[in-house]
């Protein structure tokens, strides 16, 4: 079952406290993006982030978002805010994981 436009653009809003959030469509699903940097996606209506050590602190349930791929935490507030900060702290871990795979090469 791929994600509907409606839950998209529903999350889009709950997203909106944030700016530089892009949107990809990849193969009836969504890729999101802060400010450059793929933090989750939209997957089967389901509303999934990158795990990290600091994002751990929020306590999501893990899924698969599909067969072969790696646990996600799945976002289950409808609080802006704290999806807000639950998107800064994966970004957060996702930078700094970047910078160390830079500074390694």
């Amino acid at each position: 079952m791929a994600t509907t436009k409606d839950y998209r653009n529903y999350l889009l809003e709950q997203l909106n406290l944030l700016d530089h959030i892009t949107c990809r469509a990849m193969m009836g699903e969504y890729l999101l993006y802060y400010e450059g940097i793929l933090f989750g996606g939209i997957y089967q209506n389901r509303f999934l982030v990158k795990r990290g050590e600091t994002n751990k602190a929020f306590e999501m349930p893990e899924v698969i978002p599909y067969p072969s791929a790696k646990p996600m935490y799945m976002v289950l507030s409808e609080s802006k805010e704290e999806i807000r900060e639950i998107v800064l702290a994966t970004v957060h871990d996702l930078a700094i994981k970047n910078a160390s795979k830079t500074k390694n090469s």
